[in-house]
């Protein structure tokens, strides 16, 4: 266990690995404004969180004045190198750390999720009216012609996932969908049928290699589906009663506890956490 360093008196609305000076060397958080300090994004030293000795620096900590951000995401694309975006109202901003520099997107809509494409230079963002669509990161903000894709939910999209070879996406939204879609015919191919959601913004768990899609719902229910096929493999109540309030948090390892370890599920659920050992 480590201490934590930092402490905040504001809402965290999103928050993302960001890889400054090597892999995952930050966390850039979203906060929301309170009283007369407005909402911003900051930059943390991941060594913050990590035992180091007394003498070693923490690194880069900076803020940057964004507020109202729903969403944002760190780009590991090249033509996108050193910047992170945050989902605003009606709004996507693209922001150069080192250089401070800006690019702005207007939307009809709040944007909810965001993820960079790794080859491709595009931006994928989903919305609280559906909507997903594709940032072109080559085209000017003030240019037109920048939205590469679009695709359409019937509820508020919270989560979206490129797949390895970027040729297709995952999205769930707060109706309870689950859909795997084709980014070249934009077409729905595959929908995960059981996840259960009203209005909450829940995380959806990808997993190629194991093959494997995980979803918590708001019945308490974690739902484990076949990537390839959509099948639901199985079904995992929450060890507490269930309340909307304690949703459990989990998250699938391939070698749960190092190399030799085996697949496994970790389920927190309030001040408890469990195992759920896969195979």
């Amino acid at each position: 266990m480590h201490e934590n360093l930092y402490f905040t008196n504001r809402k965290v609305n999103s928050v993302c690995w960001a890889s400054l000076n090597h892999l995952d060397s930050h966390i850039l958080l979203c906060l929301m404004g309170i009283a007369e300090t407005p909402g911003c994004a900051t930059l943390l030293p991941a060594s913050l969180f990590v035992s180091s000795h007394p003498g070693d620096r923490p690194g880069m900590l900076c803020s940057f004045r964004i507020p109202g951000a729903w969403s944002c995401a760190w780009s590991l694309n090249i033509q996108a190198n050193n910047c992170f975006s945050t989902g605003l109202s009606r709004r996507v901003l693209v922001t150069n750390v080192v250089t401070g520099h800006r690019q702005s997107f207007g939307t009809s809509s709040d944007v909810l999720a965001q993820q960079f494409a790794l080859m491709a230079p595009l931006l994928f963002n989903g919305c609280r009216s559906g909507e997903i669509f594709a940032i072109d990161l080559r085209c000017r903000n003030q240019g037109k012609g920048w939205k590469a894709t679009r695709l359409f939910h019937d509820s508020a999209v919270t989560s979206v996932q490129i797949l390895q070879e970027e040729q297709n996406l995952m999205a769930s939204d707060m109706a309870g969908t689950i859909k795997l879609w084709d980014l070249r015919t934009t077409k729905c191919i595959r929908q995960y049928e059981g996840h259960v959601n009203e209005y909450a913004y829940l995380p959806l768990h990808v997993h190629e290699e194991e093959g494997i899609v995980v979803a918590v719902g708001q019945d308490c229910y974690t739902r484990i589906w076949s990537f390839h096929d959509a099948c639901l493999l199985r079904t995992i109540p929450s060890p507490h009663p269930t309340s909307k309030a304690d949703i459990p948090s989990v998250a699938f390892s391939s070698r749960l506890g190092g190399f030799r370890g085996a697949p496994g599920l970790l389920m927190a659920v309030q001040q408890d956490l469990y195992c759920f050992s896969y195979s």
